[in-house]
């Protein structure tokens, strides 16, 4: 059985969390997701209600059963899939807002990608509110929508406790504790040694702990960001032309962002604004 709703993402949203898919999968034996860094730009916990499931983190394969729960950060690599002889019951919802990234740093949700919920019914029975909302009514109450989507992430982060009973490494946090101002400041001219100073390890290293936490360059991660700004920008500031978009993003050169812009979105940047505001 196969429950699942996807919503419209908001180029605009006001809410400080929106779901953006909701799903139930049970005796759905061949469930399995692979997912490349950079591809998914939103928040996942995935909770098993039931049977048990495997996740690939940390360069190790994790079983996961009753009452446990992998968390995914945006951009993240997603390897993850049911059990064959005893299939998952799995409860999922993806979802992002403004300063969602930065309060799930604060609270310590980088340090871990497996958790375990001590409260499973307040769990489930929040995630069942906001399936059914959006089974029978997708986007006619966005406010409800994005209330019960902070219901249940204030039910996990209330309840979930790392799964393994132990942080994970330094390096790790040194990593993403510094993407949320990396992404602030993605428009500045890139300065390797600056970053590496804030992590504090030498500018080599740095890259390496990059790559093994985000399976991303730093500058992958730098025009991600810029992307996503200009992005956000085309749409926003309609009387703004194209070149002036790019040398805020951080391009100077029109025809080196152009060609930035079609590698990741498919289409120019004037395509993109003219199909989105039609």
């Amino acid at each position: 059985m196969q429950r699942q709703s996807l919503l419209l993402t908001l180029p605009h949203n006001p809410f400080f969390c929106f779901p953006e898919s909701v799903g139930n999968y049970r005796d759905h034996p061949e469930h399995s997701v692979l997912r490349k860094a950079g591809a998914l730009n939103n928040f996942n916990i995935h909770y098993v209600v039931s049977g048990k499931g495997y996740v690939e983190w940390d360069g190790k394969v994790h079983t996961l059963e009753a009452g446990e729960a992998v968390l995914y950060f945006p951009l993240q690599r997603q390897h993850y899939y049911s059990s064959t002889d005893d299939p998952w019951d799995i409860r999922w919802f993806h979802f992002y807002g403004n300063g969602l990234q930065d309060y799930m740093i604060e609270r310590g949700f980088h340090k871990s990608q497996l958790w375990m919920v001590r409260n499973t019914a307040a769990f489930e029975q929040a995630h069942e509110e906001l399936l059914t909302e959006a089974e029978a009514r997708r986007m006619l109450h966005p406010i409800r929508l994005s209330a019960l989507t902070y219901a249940i992430l204030a039910v996990f982060v209330d309840q979930a406790v790392p799964l393994s009973g132990s942080k994970a490494s330094s390096s790790s946090n040194r990593i993403l504790e510094l993407l949320p101002l990396m992404q602030q400041e993605a428009a500045q001219p890139f300065n390797l040694e600056h970053w590496a100073e804030q992590a504090g390890v030498s500018p080599y290293y740095f890259c390496k702990l990059f790559r093994s936490v985000m399976e991303m360059t730093p500058m992958d991660f730098i025009t991600r960001s810029r992307l996503q700004m200009a992005k956000q920008w085309l749409l926003e500031r309609k009387e703004v032309n194209i070149g002036q978009i790019a040398a805020d993003a951080g391009y100077p050169s029109v025809s080196y962002f152009n060609k930035r812009f079609m590698e990741h979105e498919g289409m120019t940047p004037t395509v993109y604004r003219q199909l989105y505001l039609v």
